[in-house]
């Protein structure tokens, strides 16, 4: 009958190099048996030494990797910073320009609402799931053969240290608020032409209204641009807020409350059938529009104030303050 040590011995050496096998092999009973005799000596019976000297070298698998000096990790410190900063570019500028190609040639083949979400989320989630597989297959296969270790490795300076310095928008908030401004301007002119074969929107808009819209989208844009350049908030950049977003809002809850929103002639919402859905998607926009604008004039109000006074914001993601000058 084969005993607990051969068992463990032999569970070890099965993931080690057949070479080293005979060398560990002698090693390992010999660190065994002394374990095993020093307990005996103290006192305790001679299973019961054995057991206690197994469970104190632990999992025989994660010692073979010890012994054959083989990581037992996908990735190690000196390749994982190098890792996550790849796969965080990769994921900000390849992923979206490759979604965005994809949108526009279903856009081109078939402009069918519905394939066209369709399409934008099957390619994101594809593409995204690719980069984050074979980007980590290979760093795992340079991490195991060693490979590619000293051209990767960086070396960490003063330089690589974020710049906290006290503004109004983040360049991240700047960004995202001008690419939302370009994606609304593009959505509404496209829904006339292309999206389906009657537009969503009311035509009847478009002597007026939807024009203002875009006009004022546009400059929320570009006071996002502006925010961001500014060293502080300041009540300017609060009022200059506060105008936009009632510009923005009143007329659009103004179009929706009066039925003058969505195009009559949609097929979406002609039927009889689907009476209750535009009902209810007119609420939900009309309540959405309100509470948003509400909190980002109060939010942006808030701001200004308390730079206005002196008083300290927290710097993101820190748990620090620092106060405005």
């Amino acid at each position: 009958m084969t005993s607990l040590v051969d068992r463990y011995v032999y569970t070890a050496l099965r993931r080690v190099p057949e070479q080293q096998r005979a060398d560990i092999d002698r090693e390992l009973r010999a660190s065994i048996e002394d374990a095993i005799e020093a307990r005996v000596d103290a006192g305790e019976t001679a299973e019961l030494a054995t057991e206690s000297a197994l469970l104190e070298l632990g999992d025989p698998d994660r010692l073979a990797d010890r012994y054959a000096d083989r990581p037992n990790y996908l990735l190690g410190p000196k390749l994982f910073p190098v890792w996550r900063k790849l796969l965080v570019t990769l994921y900000s500028t390849v992923l979206p320009i490759v979604v965005a190609v994809a949108v526009v040639i279903q856009l081109i083949d078939d402009p069918d609402v519905g394939k066209v979400i369709g399409t934008g989320i099957t390619t994101l989630i594809t593409v995204a799931v690719h980069i984050g597989f074979w980007t980590t297959l290979v760093f795992a296969i340079l991490e195991r053969t060693g490979q590619g270790h000293p051209e990767l490795s960086t070396t960490w300076g003063l330089k690589d240290l974020p710049r906290y310095q006290p503004g109004a928008l983040p360049l991240h908030e700047a960004i995202a608020a001008m690419v939302w401004a370009a994606m609304l301007i593009a959505a509404l002119i496209l829904q006339q032409f292309t999206f389906t074969d009657v537009p969503v929107l009311d035509p009847a808009g478009w002597t007026f209204w939807w024009p203002l819209v875009i006009v004022v989208i546009a400059l929320r844009g570009a006071w996002a641009l502006r925010a961001h350049f500014a060293p502080v908030w300041t009540r300017g950049l609060a009022v200059a807020n506060a105008v936009l977003a009632l510009l923005f809002a009143v007329p659009v809850i103004w179009l929706l409350a009066t039925d003058r929103f969505f195009n009559p002639e949609f097929h979406g919402f002609a039927a009889d059938s689907t009476t209750d859905v535009k009902h209810w998607v007119t609420v939900s926009l009309i309540v959405v529009i309100a509470l948003t604008t509400a909190w980002d004039i109060i939010d942006t109000v808030r701001k200004a104030e308390r730079a206005r006074r002196g008083l300290p914001t927290r710097v993101s993601g820190s748990g620090n303050s620092y106060t405005y000058v």
